[in-house]
């Protein structure tokens, strides 16, 4: 009799075990509760799918914190170059962006998610949406369905329900007391590569909220990066900020304060821009004694005078030292629902190699479930499909042995 799997969550790493499963010739159905699959990912091609990054893989593998080790193996398997060829497999030819990430060339997500589910219907992969995970029965998994409440028991089942940031799109984190309930141990989820509050002035949110901050370079425990962010009403955001957001996060919860330091004019060093502030006529407004001296207008111009209040009365050289090293003191992330990604989740000591649940054989795990975070830029979707292979295979390792 062919054995059933239920995999539960039909985003990435879900769907991308269905294939894997159904290639082999099992019976697998998907769940997932939204009324369509795979929203989150819809939403992130919206404005061009990052489905992977082109760097030396090397590297690429070391992006994943202290997860790193745990998922070697899955992203050896499953590389960033394997991305690509399985893309253009269902029709989607990709390409390098000048960051070095890679974009399908239609730039959206949709035609790939078309293809995708057709391939898996072919492969006899039953997909079933608008049913709604609610919890264990005993060694079953209960749904509420638009047909009223149902158990299910197959012979595995893999959980990949996503951690909790859009929750509007399906990832809401509703998994979270019924695996603790089971005395698994989960890590508290938190916002991942997600803005920051500032405390602006009413006069400096008014004016410049949405302004972007760009050629700048910034620092913090992650290192420095250069780029540009975004000034929002609530702080800073963007894709620079995500950068930095792990670390941020971290030093916050450890010390009860955190800075994101810029760099606003990293082309220049601080000896030159101090040679060229001191030329500056000493009756001149600070306006056009920055915008003379350093090249600095606007938001930058702005950004000096709400952070540092004495600014227009330090000498050359401070003044100087202060573009060049200027911190912008974060009070809090920005709530978990409008990060990108969450951090957090079931942690490796519950998962074996295989990907099973130790306390509970035949439930397996993969993608944003389980406790690890990585930047933008193609590495989470990346490992969510990595994840996802590698569970399958796990399944297929214990089934064929139980």
């Amino acid at each position: 009799m062919t054995k059933q799997v239920a995999i539960i969550g039909g985003g990435p790493a879900g769907l991308m075990a269905a294939e894997v499963l159904s290639a082999a010739g099992l019976c697998v159905t998907v769940y997932d509760a939204m009324p369509t699959f795979a929203r989150k990912f819809l939403l992130a091609g919206k404005s061009g799918l990052n489905i992977t990054h082109s760097e030396d893989f090397a590297r690429f593998a070391e992006r994943f914190g202290s997860a790193s080790p745990r998922l070697r193996p899955a992203l050896n398997d499953f590389t960033p170059d394997d991305v690509r060829q399985w893309a253009t497999g269902l029709g989607t030819e990709t390409f390098v962006g000048t960051s070095g990430r890679v974009f399908p060339t239609v730039m959206k997500a949709s035609p790939l998610l078309r293809a995708w589910l057709k391939r898996l219907e072919t492969q006899g992969v039953t997909l079933k949406t608008r049913h709604r995970w609610a919890g264990f029965d005993g060694d079953g998994f209960c749904f509420i369905t638009p047909d009223g409440e149902t158990t299910i028991r197959p012979d595995a089942a893999l959980l990949a329900l996503g951690g909790a940031s859009w929750p509007r799109l399906g990832s809401n984190a509703a998994w979270v007391p019924w695996l603790k309930g089971q005395g698994i141990n989960v890590h508290d989820l938190q916002p991942a590569n997600c803005g920051f509050d500032v405390a602006w002035s009413d006069v400096f949110i008014e004016r410049f909220a949405g302004a972007p901050l760009k050629s700048v370079s910034t620092t913090s425990d992650a290192g420095t990066y250069p780029g540009e962010f975004v000034i929002s009403k609530h702080g800073i955001e963007g894709s620079l900020v995500y950068a930095h957001s792990a670390a941020l996060r971290d030093r916050l919860a450890r010390d009860g304060k955190a800075a994101l330091t810029v760099d606003l004019m990293p082309g220049r060093v601080p000896e030159r821009l101090a040679r060229d502030l001191a030329r500056q006529d000493a009756r001149a407004s600070f306006s056009n004694r920055l915008r003379k001296g350093a090249g600095l207008d606007g938001v930058k111009a702005a950004l000096i005078r709400e952070l540092s209040a004495d600014a227009n009365r330090l000498p050359a050289e401070q003044l100087a030292a202060l573009i060049k090293v200027l911190p912008i003191p974060v009070l809090r992330p920005r709530p978990i629902a409008e990060a990108i990604s969450s951090a957090g989740g079931i942690a490796w000591s519950e998962i074996d190699e295989r990907y099973m649940l130790k306390s509970r054989p035949g439930l397996f795990a993969a993608g944003e479930i389980l406790d690890w975070e990585a930047p933008t830029g193609g590495y989470l979707l990346t490992a969510c499909f990595a994840t996802g292979r590698a569970a399958a295979r796990g399944i297929k390792n214990w089934l064929s042995n139980n």
